[in-house]
């Protein structure tokens, strides 16, 4: 990044493609751009820019409606120096898989699975996909108010339980607000005759290497301002959310058994569940089967519902698999010293 006093500002490549500053102490009287150049030494320019801080958000609010709930924003700027706005958001919900799983495999056998490793309570997250854009450019006050940024609809599993969204506004020039502008009508509002037909996007990047290349896209400098609230199940109707699992049911049963005449038993759960004894992509044990008065005869999942989640940040399977075995009597059960008459 370079200033119109011609002082660099160098960015660090973290990964393919993302570039990163440190933090900057930007001088708003001057102006910035973005120097490019590539790794086959083709040069670009965006032009110069002023800074342009965004001011506060004033609140982010939702309304109950009868098909889910709206999400708005709230701001003004008191120094009037903005009139242009753009917002994106990131949504971030808690959601529980089919079955509680209590059991898990350490590879060589099925284990009571430690409380600080569930796997019921799993996060959902996504970010915004359209462009949201508004002005007070023609407004008698500079003042936004239910600026709706989404929509959630009441069968979202997203409302489920808690759902939280973080909103991050940023300050546009009027240049940049027409170029977002006709972005916006060139990729989410061509689905009938009465849109604007597609047209040339001009922003303000540049190829000093061949000038009539057309570059597409916009440089902006300043901050941005953030705001985040959290929605629980409690505050919304009584909604009933679409199941995310509608087919996930337990109807596998695993069996360790003897074959008639056998000598060796048939371990179905090393096949499907123990990864180091066979199981080539293990399923997860889910809950014991049992009969009042009798200790565990097995233990419940389906097949159904595999699939990735995140768990706390991580990744995990959330795969279950219905198992019917006799383990003996241990904290750790052990299905391979246990011989059954089924």
């Amino acid at each position: 990044m370079q200033s119109d006093q011609n002082i660099n500002f160098p960015l660090t490549e973290t990964t393919n493609g993302y570039y990163v500053s440190g933090g900057l102490n930007l001088d708003n009287s001057h102006k910035y751009r973005l120097s490019i150049k590539t790794s086959n030494n083709e040069q670009y320019y965006s032009d110069y820019v002023p800074v342009l801080n965004s001011p506060p958000i004033d609140s982010v609010n939702f309304t109950i409606t009868n098909n889910g709930i709206n999400i708005y924003s709230n701001t003004h700027d008191a120094t009037n120096n903005v009139k242009y706005y753009r917002w994106d958001f990131q949504e971030t919900w808690i959601f529980h898989s089919n079955y509680d799983s209590g059991f898990y495999s350490n590879g060589d056998t099925v284990l009571a699975r430690p409380a600080n490793e569930q796997i019921y309570t799993c996060w959902g997250n996504d970010t915004s996909s359209t462009i949201i854009i508004n002005s007070t450019a023609k407004l008698s006050k500079n003042v936004l108010i239910d600026n709706l940024l989404t929509s959630v609809p009441s069968t979202s599993i997203k409302l489920g339980s808690e759902y939280s969204i973080l909103v991050r506004q940023y300050a546009l020039t009027a240049d940049a607000y027409t170029f977002w502008t006709n972005l916006k009508k060139n990729t989410e509002q061509l689905g009938s005759i009465f849109d604007a037909q597609p047209s040339q996007i001009n922003g303000n990047i540049h190829s000093a290497t061949n000038p009539l290349e057309p570059v597409i896209g916009y440089i902006s400098v300043g901050t941005t301002s953030s705001q985040r609230i959290f929605i629980k199940n409690r505050q919304l109707p009584a909604w009933l959310p679409t199941p995310a699992y509608p087919n996930c049911q337990l109807d596998t049963e695993l069996y360790v058994y003897y074959a008639p005449g056998a000598k060796t038993p048939v371990n179905q759960v090393n096949e499907f569940i123990n990864y180091n004894k066979g199981a080539q992509f293990p399923l997860i044990p889910v809950s014991p089967i049992s009969r009042p008065g009798s200790p565990p005869l097995g233990i419940y999942g389906s097949r159904a519902c595999l699939r990735g989640l995140y768990i706390k940040g991580n990744k995990h399977s959330t795969g279950f698999l219905e198992i019917l075995m006799q383990p003996n009597h241990k904290k750790s059960i052990d299905y391979e010293k246990y011989h059954t008459n089924h």
